[in-house]
């Protein structure tokens, strides 16, 4: 029942986030939220590890009794945005927001640690705690891998804050899903090549904008002519760049996107025929295309096991009406992936939406906020799974 101490702790775990909100940081070198997070952890006494790739931190709480091994993960860092929030703790570095929850989703697990750390001698086996860089970027769950977080662990489980799922999903409920949850998410890069010249003569150059258009439209057929309407895929361009003058046609375009997909062949597939068709199409105006495919993470599986342990878990102290279980799952992407790779586990939603407090802005949005009402639970959620796991 230690849970419940998560309540008292409200009020800690608003004031944690609220710092950190203070100072995201993009990518893998977090310092300051690094040094947060560290001060957070020698106040509990918690040992842990620094990494030397990144700026993640790994910290291991060792039971009273040997046991099963137990991974905790929450992700850190920010996005390139500006904050549009009017709140009182805005991020004081212009340009760059906590845009998608992951300020709060360590604070929550430092509260966790907090009411878990001092029933160690209580449990049988090991917590491992990750607080983990470049989630935004698909990259920092594979570093924590790469310095033996996952080794010998058992289970692994993560919370996103939001309203990932659906703005109409009630504040304060959890979502776990067995299965598919989230979407593989890569990033692709064309480089259309032709030859520029003025305007006036087109017929002495070949036109890469021209090119770039029939590539964005011919890549539009792959979901609707070569994808089963039953298997999930997205391809979406969000980036195309190209000429500086009215007059002249450029020599080079640049488009940029990305790829979604429930199934890793869904995803392959959508990467082979991306290269295809933007190599021919271009070779039929007479250009070339310098294509790359930016590998991030594969779709996010929820071990059916361990989310329907995490449903008992977290059932058991909130009740039916604060945990939904749906079928379908969510396009967007979660590097939290990997992690499910080398473990069973589970990743899990914590609906945070509230329009009366203007919290049910979609994520990666400059307005993006979460109802802090809602931050004990995900701390709660979190020790009511290392209880049950563990004793």
């Amino acid at each position: 029942m230690w849970w419940k101490e998560c309540k008292d702790l409200q009020e800690e775990i608003v004031a944690m986030r609220r710092e950190l909100h203070k100072i995201p940081e993009l990518g893998f070198n977090l310092p300051k939220t690094r040094e947060f997070v560290v001060k957070k952890l020698d106040e509990i006494g918690i040992p842990y590890t620094l990494s030397e790739k990144d700026s993640s931190v790994i910290a291991t709480m060792k039971c009273g009794k040997p046991g099963k091994v137990l991974a905790l993960r929450a992700d850190m860092d920010a996005l390139p945005i500006t904050e549009d929030t009017g709140l009182s703790f805005s991020s004081t570095h212009p340009g760059c927001m906590h845009a998608c929850g992951h300020d709060t989703h360590a604070a929550m697990l430092l509260g966790a640690i907090k009411v878990l750390y001092p029933h160690r001698e209580e449990l049988s086996g090991e917590i491992r705690f990750f607080f983990q860089t470049a989630e935004e970027l698909a990259k920092g769950s594979a570093i924590v891998i790469e310095n033996g977080g996952m080794e010998g662990v058992d289970a692994v489980f993560g919370i996103h804050i939001g309203s990932i799922l659906d703005k109409t999903i009630p504040c304060g409920t959890i979502a776990c899903i067995p299965g598919p949850i989230m979407a593989s998410y890569d990033r692709f890069v064309l480089d259309v090549k032709g030859v520029g010249c003025h305007a006036s003569t087109p017929e002495k150059g070949v036109d890469p904008i021209n090119m770039a258009s029939h590539i964005v439209l011919a890549l539009q057929t792959i979901n609707a002519r070569e994808i089963a309407a039953t298997d999930a895929g997205v391809i979406t361009m969000g980036m195309i760049r190209g000429g500086e003058q009215y007059n002249a046609i450029p020599s080079t375009v640049h488009i940029e996107g990305t790829t979604r997909a429930l199934k890793e062949e869904i995803r392959q597939k959508l990467a082979k025929r991306i290269g295809e068709i933007a190599k021919t199409t271009a070779e039929a105006f007479g250009g070339s295309v310098d294509y790359t495919m930016d590998w991030g993470a594969p779709p996010v599986i929820n071990d059916k096991d361990m989310a329907l342990f995490a449903q008992d878990a977290i059932r058991d102290i909130f009740g039916e009406h604060m945990v939904t279980y749906r079928e379908s799952p969510n396009m967007g992407g979660e590097d939290f992936a990997l992690y499910l790779q080398k473990a069973p586990g589970a990743f899990m939603f914590l609906s945070s939406a509230n329009p009366a407090k203007k919290t049910d802005y979609p994520h990666h949005n400059p307005k993006f906020d979460v109802d802090e009402d809602v931050f004990w639970m995900g701390s709660a959620s979190f020790v009511a799974i290392a209880e049950k796991f563990l004793k």
